[in-house]
């Protein structure tokens, strides 16, 4: 059976600064790229919901010119039956006959009319309406604009640093699988408290290098020793010394 080898303290320190610095870096190209991922998939984002409006008031605009059609159609029947009702009226019989025949008129004549008022007020309506869908494109137009030279931002930096964070993920990865999995967990558990991402620091100036809080000579002297895994009292991050921390290279 094989048997599974123990590393030291030092040696699980040494995995966990490696790691550190690896991720530290990671930090940095990912501070180069700033709020710009994030910017630019909000833009999207708002771009496609504008786009859906324009597409909402395209469709209003044809409903209404549909509607229009329909009015138009409905005057020129009722003009065709004005004209049909006013040949009867040449040979009506009676007054009652007459009558009924200029009713049936009168009220063909107020279709049109109401028809006529309903062609107004819809052709008003696309005015507004394509007033309003004018301003949609041009503010897509804009924020298209926008989109486009945050993307081209965005990827001059990707460009500028991709094989450089490539190599470091691909050290990542196994930086990670060195360290202990216990620590790992607590190390990760500290990286996300930080907004520097910092879970292990060295002792610099007799102080934390996270936080700068006094540490005193005893606990300085057990750090060097490496005997067991330190950690800053006031903040919680894992301490090691100088020298250690500095002999470890990426």
């Amino acid at each position: 059976m094989a048997t599974v080898k123990e590393f030291s303290v030092e040696e699980k320190l040494s995995s966990l600064v490696n790691l550190q610095k690896i991720d530290s870096k990671l930090d940095e190209i990912r501070i180069l790229k700033g709020e710009l991922p994030m910017e630019v998939a909000d833009l999207e984002d708002e771009i496609q919901g504008l786009y859906a409006r324009q597409t909402r008031i395209e469709e209003e605009i044809n409903g209404v010119t549909e509607f229009i059609n329909q009015r138009k159609e409905a005057i020129k029947e009722a003009e065709a039956l004005v004209k049909k009702y006013e040949k009867q009226s040449e040979n009506v019989k009676n007054n009652r006959e007459f009558e009924a025949i200029n009713k049936e008129i009168e009220m063909q004549q107020l279709e049109v009319k109401l028809a006529e008022k309903h062609i107004k007020d819809a052709n008003e309506e696309i005015a507004e309406k394509a007033i309003t869908l004018e301003k949609a494109k041009k503010n897509i137009a804009m924020k298209e604009g926008v989109l486009a030279s945050k993307k081209s931002e965005l990827e001059k930096i990707i460009a500028a640093n991709e094989q450089e964070e490539t190599q470091y993920l691909k050290q990542a990865e196994a930086a990670r699988a060195a360290v202990d999995p216990r620590l790992l967990a607590s190390y990760e558990k500290i990286r996300t408290n930080y907004r520097n991402g910092l879970a292990v620091v060295p002792v610099e100036r007799d102080a934390c290098g996270g936080c700068f809080y006094a540490i005193p000579p005893q606990k300085q002297s057990e750090i060097r020793q490496h005997k067991k895994v330190m950690v800053c009292e006031n903040c919680g991050r894992i301490l090691v010394d100088e020298e250690l921390n500095n002999n470890i290279e990426i």
